[in-house]
């Protein structure tokens, strides 16, 4: 008579290593903290996806520094401001960047590299706005260009000249008509013409 084989109480070494091997590996917080992460970077890769294609910008808002307006805070401004439009063109409205100034508005391009688009009102009158400054009328309002060539600034600021504050769009170069016109028509809607009032040609 055979006798059988007493079992031993101790599992085969092999399988307690390849066991506490798994245990490890499991406990690890390498392990943990990839299993968590992983979840989380594919749920911020699906929201910037879904800002991409929705065509939101994440540009941060736009920083402007106060400028001398006057006339920024008084009724003709408010009824401005609260007359233009969410998109210039291409540019669409951008928040700003507290604490920002008084009468003033901003449109930021879907390039989140390029410059935006500002609309200051209540300005004084631009210092080299005189009797003999060439005029552009866009859609029934007539503006004052002052280049940024000459100091190496890659826009133009364009003044509003015939309304009962003065109103200052810059507008990077390279931007096309539209932004001009589409500011035009709410500034026509908003504000009525007034006659001009340029300084006398220097002495």
């Amino acid at each position: 008579m055979t006798s059988e084989p007493e079992s031993s109480a101790e599992s085969d070494p092999a399988e307690q290593s390849a066991s506490q091997t798994q245990d490890d590996h499991k406990r690890h917080p390498a392990v943990i903290a990839a299993a968590i992460a992983l979840p989380v970077a594919l749920l911020v890769g699906v929201i910037v996806a879904a800002v991409v294609v929705s065509g939101n910008s994440t540009r941060p808002p736009e920083a402007l520094g106060p400028v001398d307006a006057p006339a920024a805070d008084g009724p003709e401004c408010s009824s401005l401001l609260g007359a233009l439009p969410e998109s210039l063109g291409d540019f669409d409205a951008a928040e700003l960047a507290e604490p920002s100034p008084v009468g003033v508005r901003a449109w930021a391009p879907h390039d989140a590299l390029s410059e935006a688009v500002v609309l200051r009102c209540g300005l004084p009158r631009p210092d080299t706005f005189d009797v003999a400054s060439p005029l552009q009328v866009i859609n029934g309002v007539q503006w004052f260009e002052v280049s940024g060539a000459d100091a190496g600034i890659e826009a133009s600021t364009w003044f509003v000249v015939d309304r009962p504050v003065y109103i200052a769009l810059t507008v990077p170069n390279g931007s096309g008509p539209t932004p001009l016109q589409d500011a035009s028509n709410a500034i026509s809607a908003a504000l009525p013409q007034t006659a001009l009032d340029p300084a006398p040609l220097p002495s």
